[in-house]
């Protein structure tokens, strides 16, 4: 399905600038999303190298842009192209949302004494984080290259961030002993939730290649043998 309207975006100036523009964006919240880590969980002075607002800012121009340059697209080529312009539109969507919880991990470093740390739940909060920002590298690599196959290996690969998710945050509401304070619990527990929602959003992106476009954001159905 999104092998067809890749064919529009490449033979249309403003689609493919808007396409363009995306990939930018995707880029720019890998970033935020790293140096935000960085900064909340590997830094006891909770300094980040890059002006996060900045960067927020710049992704939400970005958006504003590839609107405008759907907008002007559809206007010219008439309702052919509707769902070539709305399923971009959809991705752009999530990767803004993405931008503004990275953006929600700085604050959060910016008042968090010291370094974050996991408790009892490191190892596992560790492996989470270095699966979300491989798995923003395979959502990029799908999404660039219309690869579908792959896209549904990515979505299969990824499936147990958000259940783990899931089930460290209950732990911190049962009020399971991992060894932190009570500060540090709440910390934790906005963390992780926005480690899944940053991961649901990619998800929902790698389903745009995937799905037709009444199921973006759904997990693809499976195939009948």
């Amino acid at each position: 399905m999104f092998k067809k309207w890749f064919a529009i975006f490449k033979k249309d100036t403003l689609m493919d600038r808007a396409y363009q523009r995306s990939f930018e964006m995707l880029d720019l919240t890998r970033n935020m999303f790293n140096k935000s880590r960085e900064s909340l969980r590997m830094k006891d002075d909770s300094q980040i190298d890059i002006h996060i607002r900045d960067k927020d800012a710049e992704v939400n121009k970005y958006e504003r842009e590839v609107r405008r340059d759907v907008f002007k697209h559809l206007a010219i080529g008439g309702a052919l192209d509707l769902s070539s312009g709305l399923i971009l539109v959809s991705i752009i969507i999530d990767i803004e949302r993405i931008g503004d919880y990275a953006k929600n991990m700085v604050e959060l470093a910016l008042n968090h004494p010291g370094k974050l740390y996991g408790g009892k739940f490191e190892e596992e909060l560790r492996k989470i984080e270095e699966d979300v920002d491989e798995q923003f590298k395979q959502t990029r690599y799908c999404f660039e290259f219309c690869d579908s196959k792959r896209g549904r290996e990515t979505l299969d690969q990824f499936f147990w961030i958000n259940k783990a998710c899931d089930r460290l945050l209950l732990g911190l509401v049962r009020g399971e002993k991992i060894d932190i304070g009570s500060g540090d619990a709440v910390a934790l527990a906005l963390y992780i939730r926005w480690l899944k929602r940053i991961n649901s959003h990619l998800r929902n992106i790698t389903t745009s290649i995937v799905n037709p476009f009444d199921r973006i954001g759904f997990e693809p159905k499976k195939k009948k043998f």
